[in-house]
């Protein structure tokens, strides 16, 4: 739709689009020197900069001479001469330019004209640019995403200072009109990945995107799986490295999250600190997170089976402890590796919910006093205990939130498998779900890449899976990347023990 050349028809028009609304602000300018002419301004209160509408637009309008300026040139005039800030942009349709007014800009309406202006100056209240919550690091940047989309852009600009970083700006919702930023960096970014991304967004037809989270369902290839095939990050320098990779960032306006595309199972083992200390320690930390998950995922299934199916399998005293502290339980195994779990589960979600200060004390107290109140009862064995509490302690291990979300799903399936058929049945669960991880894909990216298909970059990859190698021998970017700008590192300076010197490699 179209704007009138007939102010007052644009003002009814939106009068009654605004209807009720009492947070809108309208102003009605007469100007001096041309009495027929009128000038409407409109924005929301405390979403929009008062200084600016008060100094930069009202102020100036009223104090400019428009006595020589036939009326069809107020429009052009006002828009070159009178507005004093840098981002003025004209809109002729009435959909934009209420979606500028309604995400916080002013929308300035000239009598004559078919089209209206509007002036970037948001200023609605933010709780700034806080501290990471969720991928803390003992080393490393301390800044965190916001809830502000350009707030979120800026963040990752002033890491990557390449005018090859695209952002293109994007709105999905037809109610929220949720302002969406994709960033790329155009040399290094596969074309199909990109246009593929864009085309995904696109095609969202929702009322409302609110977080990230629900831009994610709907983009990512397998939503059936409870493996995530897109990484959520709070942290700009992850972010930014993921850029540098060739990947994809997608910037959700009111989320404090970005979503990086595309994303392996090799890529939620890794923590921005990696790469921040020294390779050894570091390394031995990430072969500690692989051997965490699997614990977590494969533990209470193994002591269902070995207890349930396997005992002449233990050594001949850890089988007489187990069955003597289930002498007097009234529940199978499987009920008791059950009851632990979903104690653990509800106290999990009980400290989730509850306020920062006291929330982690009522996991770890709660977990206690559960567990403890729940061996002197009788219900479960001590030993449950002990692989509830191993499985929940390896959980937090795993750096990404969104893959222990995953592995607390398959858990379950594992446990019944076990409790079903003994080992074959643990076994073989474990091979279904590797077989399920070897049929993803995110984003064309075999899932367990570079484990697997690793080939497709010349194995060059593998130099930063399980174990991290010295930073001067990753010199190439992984298979995200544009094979063009496969090589991110010049030659380096090795250090030559057996001659005391530095010598100069370019291989």
């Amino acid at each position: 739709m179209q704007f009138y050349s007939d102010i007052e028809q644009n003002i009814k028009l939106l009068e009654d689009l605004f209807k009720d609304c009492g947070d809108i602000v309208s102003r009605k300018i007469t100007i001096n020197d041309a009495p027929k002419t009128a000038i409407y301004i409109v924005y929301f209160d405390s979403m929009a900069d008062r200084f600016v509408v008060e100094i930069s637009i009202a102020n100036r309008l009223q104090n400019m001479d428009f006595s020589n300026i036939p009326k069809e040139s107020i429009f052009q005039k006002v828009k070159e001469d009178v507005l004093a800030t840098p981002e003025v942009q004209e809109e002729p349709d009435v959909d934009s330019f209420l979606a500028f007014v309604m995400s916080g800009d002013i929308g300035i309406i000239i009598d004559g004209a078919n089209a209206a202006l509007v002036v970037m100056a948001r200023g609605f209240p933010n709780r700034g640019v806080g501290s990471s919550e969720i991928e803390a690091t003992v080393q490393g940047p301390r800044d965190a995403f916001t809830e502000i989309v350009r707030f979120n852009t800026v963040l990752i600009r002033r890491r990557v200072r390449d005018t090859n970083l695209r952002v293109k700006n994007m709105r999905v919702g037809r109610r929220s009109q949720t302002d969406i930023a994709m960033m790329y960096i155009e040399d290094i970014a596969r074309p199909e990945i990109v246009d593929e991304v864009n085309k995904l967004i696109e095609n969202i037809d929702i009322d409302a995107l609110l977080d990230t989270g629900m831009l994610e369902q709907f983009i990512e290839d397998d939503w059936l799986s409870p493996f995530p095939q897109t990484m959520v990050t709070e942290r700009p320098d992850k972010a930014a490295a993921a850029l540098m990779e060739g990947r994809v960032a997608i910037v959700v306006d009111n989320s404090p999250f970005v979503l990086i595309i595309p994303s392996v199972f090799n890529s939620f083992f890794s923590s921005p600190e990696d790469y921040y200390q020294r390779f050894g320690i570091m390394s031995f930390t990430r072969a500690l997170r692989f051997f965490a998950t699997f614990l977590a995922v494969a533990l209470p299934g193994f002591y269902v089976a070995m207890v349930l199916f396997h005992p002449e399998m233990l050594p001949p005293m850890l089988a007489f402890k187990i069955a003597g502290s289930q002498a007097m339980i009234p529940f199978p195994t499987v009920i008791e590796i059950l009851i632990m779990e979903l104690a653990f589960e509800l106290l999990r979600e009980a400290g989730l919910r509850m306020p920062n200060p006291i929330g982690g004390a009522i996991g770890i107290v709660g977990g206690l006093i559960v567990g403890q109140a729940a061996i002197q009862a009788g219900l479960v064995s001590p030993m449950v205990v002990i692989v509830m509490a191993l499985t929940g302690i390896t959980s937090f291990a795993i750096p990404s939130y969104q893959l222990m979300n995953g592995y607390r799903l398959v858990k379950y399936f594992i446990i019944a498998a076990a409790a079903t058929l003994g080992l074959f049945g643990f076994w073989a669960a474990i091979l279904f779900i590797v077989i399920h991880l070897a049929s993803l894909k995110s984003f064309g990216i075999p899932y367990l890449y570079p484990f697997a298909a690793g080939g497709l970059n010349k194995y060059a990859d593998n130099k930063d899976t399980i174990f991290r190698l010295p930073a001067m021998f990753m010199r190439n970017r992984p298979i995200y990347a544009n094979p063009k700008q496969s090589c991110k590192m010049g030659g380096s300076k090795l250090f030559n023990k057996t001659r005391g010197t530095r010598i100069n490699s370019d291989s």
